[in-house]
């Protein structure tokens, strides 16, 4: 029997609201169908919740299992970047979450109180979105939650708690156990969303492989009014913590984010003793000349930094994602961000091999392209991390050396730089076209990059119209469109493979073109290189770059489809 918390947890800013638990009738039980494309998420996450979404745009029905009923517990991920913005709005929620957040570009180091650096993302007026945008992940939670509801094709099932796990050939078995007992649920797929502690990765004897460090952070939530900008401030070094770290952010609501490094003789639980949270927030406070300042703790726990990943995120029929495939440190702001790029990339590759159009080796790709992802992440997040916490006595003469430059030798700040998260570029994928004409762009994102966005006109951006099937994004002239591309379009869809096409240019919109974007000032055609008439791109479902042609034939175009979905299909004829 399982019994999950069923009063709402304590916060003095979040209405936590308590979900009715979901349960098997007796008709139900054991004897529950099989479904060949039902999808099993287990944990209802950020990252669970999104690949839902996705799935559904695909058109696959899937049901979330949460062992709890109420949204995850604390603030937990705080600072969502500029592409996970952009992946929310394909889900529909980033207008919510652009309504609530606190959007900010600039990170501020100090090292014995002196400012020695400051950090500035990049911005331009092409751009939707700020590059950071703070919220507290509940609020993130509800309004996915929200989606999910309006949204027939997505099941949550609340306080189903995964008990244990079966593959076959051709489905998996899930044991859940429920306030009213067990039953078993079977799936065509499973997807471990089920964050750092993945019970389906303890299930399956699965080990990450990388690096744990010794550095350990206490976080806390204060709700406390200082007189601070939405900036990150770090603080190395510190009187009251000497040779240890601290990190604020301001949050939504009156809510500061404190983070501070533990010393390495404490217990967890020492850490967390109200005393000893109590004594370090209020020298945080006097170090920033916010002594005697009144605050009230909302929550805490305790982080510690690890960069590990699973060697494959697929298994058998089981795909993992989140958290529960790699384990990234905050410094950079990479765990949840990153789990929305698993979760976009999954959405569109099961969802295509779950409809019977894609091959099932789509799946190994997703694998591929994600664990490249994680191990470059870890690559970067280990500099940032290795710079926090050092994890030896050379690494600390270092740290220390470079601190101690920089409050006279300017030239070392840069090395503060906490290396920000950014969208992975497929550059290897199999999905690139292998006889595109990528090698004649002179400008303009190449194979596997993520898109660049474009301001069209007000509050009209390229994004906008770009994501879920794939787009063809194509400068017209006064010509027709050729007969034999607008056929190729044609015999795709009939295959239940999607192709939108979007011209672009300063001619009127063609027959048959589904979307016409008007470039007067050539903004889009520049920065894509889309100089020729009749030049085009060739976007993936998740927004990613997979071809782009000087010229463009019907059977070209089928041929990079079918290389997007792995599908073993005959080469194209060729060109002249």
């Amino acid at each position: 029997m399982h019994q999950p918390l069923s009063t709402p947890r304590p916060s003095i800013y979040y209405p936590y609201r308590v979900f009715e638990a979901w349960l098997p009738t007796k008709d139900q039980g054991q004897h529950e169908h099989y479904q060949p494309a039902r999808v099993v998420i287990v944990g209802s996450g950020p990252v669970g919740l999104t690949t839902a979404l996705e799935l559904a745009r695909h058109g696959v029905a899937s049901i979330v299992l949460e062992s709890e009923l109420q949204v995850s517990e604390g603030s937990r991920a705080i600072v969502f970047t500029r592409r996970s913005m952009e992946i929310m709005q394909q889900v529909g929620i980033a207008r919510r979450v652009t309504e609530a957040c606190l959007p900010w570009r600039f990170g501020n180091s100090y090292f014995r109180g002196q400012h020695v650096y400051r950090m500035q993302a990049a911005h331009s007026e092409h751009e939707r979105f700020s590059p950071m945008n703070n919220l507290q992940q509940q609020y993130v939670e509800e309004y996915l939650l929200e989606a999910c509801s309006a949204q027939p094709l997505i099941e949550v099932r609340w306080g189903n708690r995964l008990n244990a796990l079966h593959q076959h050939d051709d489905h998996v078995v899930l044991s859940i156990v429920t306030p009213a007992g067990l039953y078993d649920l079977q799936a065509s797929w499973v997807v471990a969303a089920d964050g750092a502690r993945s019970s389906i990765r303890s299930h399956m004897g699965l080990k990450m492989q990388g690096a744990s460090y010794e550095g350990r952070f206490v976080i806390a939530d204060i709700r406390c009014d200082l007189p601070f900008p939405t900036e990150r401030q770090a603080f190395f070094d510190p009187p009251w913590n000497p040779g240890n770290t601290v990190l604020l952010h301001r949050e939504p609501h009156g809510i500061w984010r404190v983070d501070y490094q533990v010393p390495a003789h404490e217990t967890d639980a020492q850490a967390l003793d109200p005393t000893s949270l109590s004594t370090r927030i209020n020298a945080i406070l006097e170090q920033v000349g916010q002594a005697g300042k009144p605050w009230e703790m909302d929550w805490s726990s305790v982080y510690s930094a690890r960069t590990l990943t699973l060697e494959s995120y697929l298994h058998g029929r089981v795909l993992f994602a989140g958290d529960a495939a790699h384990l990234l440190p905050i410094f950079g702001v990479r765990g949840a961000n990153t789990g929305f790029q698993d979760a976009q990339a999954l959405g569109w590759q099961l969802g295509m091999v779950a409809r019977g159009v894609a091959s099932p080796q789509l799946l190994e790709n997703y694998s591929r392209e994600r664990v490249g992802a994680a191990k470059e992440i870890i690559t970067e997040a280990g500099k940032s991390t290795r710079f926090m916490t050092p994890p030896s006595h050379g690494f600390r003469l270092l740290r220390d050396a470079v601190l101690s430059l920089s409050l006279t030798q300017e030239f070392v700040r840069p090395l503060y730089h906490w290396r920000t998260s950014r969208p992975h570029e497929y550059r290897d994928s199999w999905l690139n076209a292998s006889d595109d004409d990528t090698a004649m762009f002179a400008s303009g994102p190449g194979h596997g990059a993520p898109p660049q966005n474009i301001k069209l006109g007000e509050a009209n951006y390229l994004l906008d119209h770009l994501g879920g099937g794939f787009d063809l994004l194509i400068h017209i002239g006064p010509a027709a469109l050729s007969p034999d591309l607008r056929e190729a379009i044609d015999q795709l869809g009939q295959q239940g493979i999607a192709v939108r096409l979007i011209t672009v240019g300063s001619h009127p919109p063609l027959l048959g073109s589904d979307i016409h974007l008007d470039d007067p000032e050539s903004a889009l055609r520049n920065a894509y290189g889309l100089h020729e008439i009749g030049s085009a791109y060739l976007f993936r479902p998740d927004q990613h770059i997979c071809a782009r042609w000087k010229t463009l034939s019907g059977a070209r175009l089928k041929h990079a489809i079918y290389q997007a979905l792995l599908l073993n299909r005959p080469s194209p004829e060729k060109t002249s």
